[in-house]
């Protein structure tokens, strides 16, 4: 069968989104996605309340750790990982739970500070290709891809959504024999996956900063949404 998952939702668990698990779950039925992971930062915060509500809903526990050098997803973990190890500590831990590693958004501005060799040396599971914040979308794809395609590694996608208009932009295409979590990590660490979606439109871009502004988010938040 084929599942339509979005890798990479922040929900209000995360401080720079106003993106609650309410509403995640809402939007994610309404793009017609199978599931979706939560991927708060350094927290598996909001997991266990997604996981209530989610339904009929394929929910993968998972959180976006702030690594040495960049950011990575960790699908399928069951404990914290602490933020600020190095990069291979941090991969090692994830896949020691027996979950897998994605390296997050690999060319986001002011995210991202790994040399080629670190990031072949990394040991990840796949590679965010298509990253619904990132701009411009079209170019990121292709140096993501040409990165996943060097290192022989599985592509996903997914929104990187911190509010509901982001939801279901960029997905994942998982090609798997069951809806179970287990089968479902499986089979993106096998590649059998395909990135698919769009990116923020610069209407949203502009929307985002101007409702950053009246929220009172602090400037380097905002700085950072414009940027991603």
């Amino acid at each position: 069968m084929r599942l339509r998952l979005d890798l990479h939702i922040h929900t209000t668990h995360s401080r720079d989104s106003i993106l609650s698990v309410n509403e995640a779950i809402l939007r994610c039925r309404a793009a017609g996605l199978d599931g979706f992971a939560i991927t708060n930062h350094d927290t598996l915060d909001g997991v266990a309340e997604a996981k209530e509500k989610a339904g009929k809903l394929i929910l993968i526990p998972g959180m976006e750790i702030t690594a040495k050098g960049g950011h990575i997803l960790a699908l399928h973990v069951s404990k914290p990982i602490p933020s600020g190890l190095s990069l291979f500590k941090t991969v090692k831990r994830i896949q020691d739970q027996g979950a897998i590693a994605i390296f997050a958004h690999p060319y986001a501005i002011l995210r991202t500070w790994m040399g080629r060799g670190e990031i072949e040396a990394g040991g990840f599971d796949a590679i965010e290709v298509a990253n619904g914040a990132q701009f411009p979308y079209g170019c990121m794809v292709r140096w993501n891809t040409a990165l996943a395609d060097r290192l022989g590694l599985p592509k996903t996608g997914g929104s990187d959504a911190h509010s509901p208009e982001m939801v279901g932009l960029a997905y994942t295409v998982v090609e798997t024999n069951s809806t179970e979590v287990e089968d479902v990590i499986s089979s993106i660490k096998r590649g059998r996956t395909r990135a698919c979606g769009t990116g923020i439109s610069p209407f949203q871009r502009l929307s985002r900063y101007t409702r950053d502004r009246v929220e009172g988010i602090p400037i380097l938040g905002r700085f950072k949404k414009l940027v991603y």
